[in-house]
Order: C-alpha cells, then sequence, then structure tokens
C-alpha cells in the first residue's frame, strides 16, 4: 500500500516511531521499528509532505482500525517549517486573527478545514437541487459600468480608463436571463462596500442566487427557496457527515411549508413582547430577527421563518408592490436561527411600470437603459432570491464571526492573505 500526504504527527519513542499522515480522506498511521529508519523518520518536521509505502496491518487502536507497517518513507517535499500553531491537536487554541494570518496553513487543521468542506457540498445541493426544476446555470460579469443595482455602497474600478464598479449582485442580468431561459441560477462574488465591522458582514462573499418566470407572486419563489434549502442539507447530511460529527453540526429540519409572517405583523409582535415599539420604522434590526426566530422556533418548531411584504421604501425600486397596499412589497426575507440567510421577492416585469417606479423615486431612466431593455420586449411575471453562501455555513456549523466559514475574508480591515 502507498499513501501520500502530510505529516500530521511524529510520535518517538525508544524502540518506535508513529508516523501519521493526513490527506483529504482523514490519517492512517505507520508505524517504523528499523533503527536506520526510525532516525530517518526523527528529521522530517510535522506538516512535510510524505509518501510512505508499506503493508497494512489491522490494528483497533490506529486511525481508521489498521496502520502500515514496515514502512518505507519518502519526502516529497522540503522539511517544513512550523505551523503557527499545532496542527495535530484536537483543539484549536489559536485567536481568529492568528487563524486568518495563516490561513493557507491554519485550514488544514480538520476542525478548520470542516466548515469549508460543508461550505462545498452545500453549493453542490443547492445546484443539484435546481437543475432537478429545470433551471440553468449562468455566469453573469462581476465588473459593471454603472452603480445601480441597489443602495449598498459599491467599490468603484479604473477600467481601461473608464470608470466602473465591481457588481453588487447578479440581479439585473439574471432578470434579462429569464427572457432566455426562463428559470436560472448563479453561484458567485458579490461585493458591498458598506462600511460594517461586525461578526456577520463581509465587503466580499458568495451568493446563490435564482430567478424564475411565469410566476403568480412572491410565495411561488418562497416554495422553490424550500425545495433549495432541503437539497442544501440533504447534500451536507450525505456528503458531510464527518466534518458535520466533528463540529457537533445539528442540522435543520425543513418544514413542508416554512412559516411566515408579514411584516406589520411581526412588528405587532415585537411591540406587544419585547418592550420596544419598531413600528413605523422600514425594517427589522438584528435584535428583532433573533426574537422573531425564537418566537417561530417556539409557535411553529421552525428554525426558518419568512417575514414577508416590507415597506417599499427599504426595497429595490424593482421590486413588486403588494396589491392592495401600494407601501408594502411582494418580498420577503428568510431568517434561520436568528439572522437574514436570504432576500428575495417578485421583481415588475412591464417596461411603463419600471418607468413610472423610477420617477416616483425620483430617478432617471437612462442610467438604467441597458436593463430596461429586457423589458421592452416582453417579459414574465417573475421573481427570485439570493442566499448567502457564508451565512449559512455560519449558521449551520454555530460559529460566533462569519470570518469562521469564509475562505480568506474580505472586510474593512483585510485584503490578505
Amino acid at each position: 500500500m502507498t499513501v501520500q500526504g502530510w505529516l500530521h504527527r511524529r510520535r518517538t519513542l525508544k524502540s518506535v516511531v508513529f508516523l501519521v499522515l493526513r490527506d483529504r480522506s482523514g490519517l492512517v498511521q505507520a508505524v517504523v521499528t528499523d533503527p536506520e529508519a526510525m532516525a530517518a523518520a526523527g528529521g522530517h518536521p510535522e506538516e512535510t509532505v510524505l509518501q510512505i509505502t508499506g503493508i497494512v496491518t489491522a490494528n483497533p487502536q490506529a486511525p481508521g482500525g489498521a496502520e502500515v507497517t514496515s514502512p518505507a518513507v519518502t519526502a516529497l517535499s522540503g522539511p517544513a517549517e512550523a505551523p503557527p500553531f499545532d496542527l495535530y491537536r484536537p483543539s484549536v487554541a489559536a485567536t481568529l486573527p492568528t487563524i486568518l494570518d495563516h490561513a493557507p496553513v491554519a485550514l488544514r487543521h480538520p476542525l478548520l478545514r470542516a466548515p469549508h468542506a460543508i461550505s462545498a457540498v452545500s453549493v453542490a445541493g443547492f445546484r443539484t437541487t435546481l437543475d432537478a426544476l429545470g433551471f440553468t446555470e449562468i455566469h453573469t460579469p462581476k465588473v459593471v459600468a454603472s452603480a445601480t443595482e441597489s443602495g449598498a455602497n459599491v467599490f468603484g474600478i479604473d477600467w481601461f480608463g473608464t470608470r466602473a464598479y465591481l457588481a453588487q449582485s447578479p440581479q439585473f442580468f439574471k432578470q434579462a436571463m429569464v427572457g432566455v431561459f426562463e428559470r436560472v441560477y448563479e453561484t458567485g462574488p458579490v461585493f458591498r462596500a458598506e462600511p460594517h465591522d461586525t461578526a456577520r458582514h463581509l465587503a466580499q462573499y458568495t451568493s446563490l442566487d435564482a430567478e424564475l418566470g411565469f410566476v403568480t407572486d412572491h410565495r411561488e419563489v418562497m416554495a422553490v427557496l424550500r425545495e433549495v434549502l432541503a437539497g442544501m442539507t440533504a447534500a451536507v447530511e450525505r456528503h458531510a457527515g464527518e466534518e458535520c460529527a466533528l463540529l457537533d453540526v445539528e442540522l435543520p429540519n425543513i418544514p413542508e411549508r416554512i412559516p411566515e409572517i408579514h411584516f406589520t405583523r411581526a412588528q405587532e409582535l415585537l411591540a406587544a413582547h419585547t418592550g420596544e415599539d419598531p413600528r413605523g420604522e422600514p425594517d427589522l434590526a438584528p435584535a428583532h430577527e433573533r426574537w422573531l426566530s425564537r418566537w417561530a422556533l417556539r409557535e411553529y418548531g421552525s428554525e426558518f421563518l419568512f417575514v414577508t411584504g416590507y415597506p417599499m421604501v427599504k426595497r429595490p425600486f424593482y421590486t413588486h408592490p403588494e396589491p392592495g397596499r401600494a407601501e408594502y412589497s411582494n418580498s420577503f426575507d428568510l431568517l434561520f436561527r436568528g439572522l437574514e440567510l436570504v432576500t428575495g421577492g417578485q421583481r415588475l416585469h412591464r417596461h411603463e411600470d419600471y418607468l413610472a417606479a423610477l420617477a416616483a423615486r425620483g430617478e432617471s431612466p437612462e442610467p438604467y437603459a441597458g436593463y430596461l431593455a429586457a423589458f421592452r420586449h416582453g417579459m414574465p411575471p417573475h421573481g427570485g432570491f439570493a442566499l448567502g453562501l457564508e451565512r449559512w455555513t455560519t449558521r449551520l456549523t454555530g460559529a460566533d464571526n462569519i470570518r469562521r466559514a469564509t475562505l480568506f475574508p474580505r472586510d474593512l480591515h483585510r485584503l490578505t492573505p
């Protein structure tokens, strides 16, 4: 048998050297008893890349229940420098800044690697679910000509002498592609130049977006989102069981119908039970989201809650108003374990409605000409959502900071590594 990997742990005793090798599948132990080979093995620092060839021998006490005996050990890299902290220890004592500063090495620790494995299979579940529902995957530009996608701040860049911007979302493009494919999705980076310095915000994150045509209203979008969440959870359960066990992850149960509450009703509940009166405010505070999540768990046994009907003043101009109550919208946020995870809703689809919506906000349609062009040629009623991958992984794993679920975070203070 031949195995290749990193020297995870070396233990030298009087008459034996134990070498524990780590690769993508886990750990394997090699037992060196030959005196000459023991001396050579002692010269390999931990994290050196090795190849070990030997005989597989059963040993219930070894990782995986077997070990490699009579091994021939070959170094595939030079002697490794010591990592910033011991990667073989079962827990991580390093601080978050230390972990982030040394991410390429620190993430080798099984506990720190695990959230990213869970994230990867979550994306696979997202894709598989939407593929089965007839969606087409698209890939849209991340550099755009105008900063018009939302109220969030944007990053400006120089594009061959022309002012350009990093995209805040694929929103305009995915709406246009509803006119081509009817149902589309995308996974990719989005950029928000908002000066947040919190445990739940990033300046760059991964957005899982979907848009579908021929909907009656936003509830059809919510139904698709429910299927996506079920698919992502099932993928994690099937393909990341070891990582979930390592992090003591409790996977959520996805109700057949996720409970929902209108924004106005949510504010009434908050006013009646929290000692605060948020009525009249256009949005929910983080503390309110946490309270509503606890309420949904008590009332419905659900870790998910849709809050629908947000005021139009807090939604983008392309949002479809609520029939009969134009000050509210056919939109929603999905709360998961106390945190806003998804934003979505029904969009306007008639060209004249876009012109009216922009005029009502005192905006010229000229900067949106390329976006609005699609609606001049016939677009169906449609809607969609955007799910933050890092927030999903953070809540799933119980991490105390979104940066623990982000490979190389980009935020107010961090551009490296």
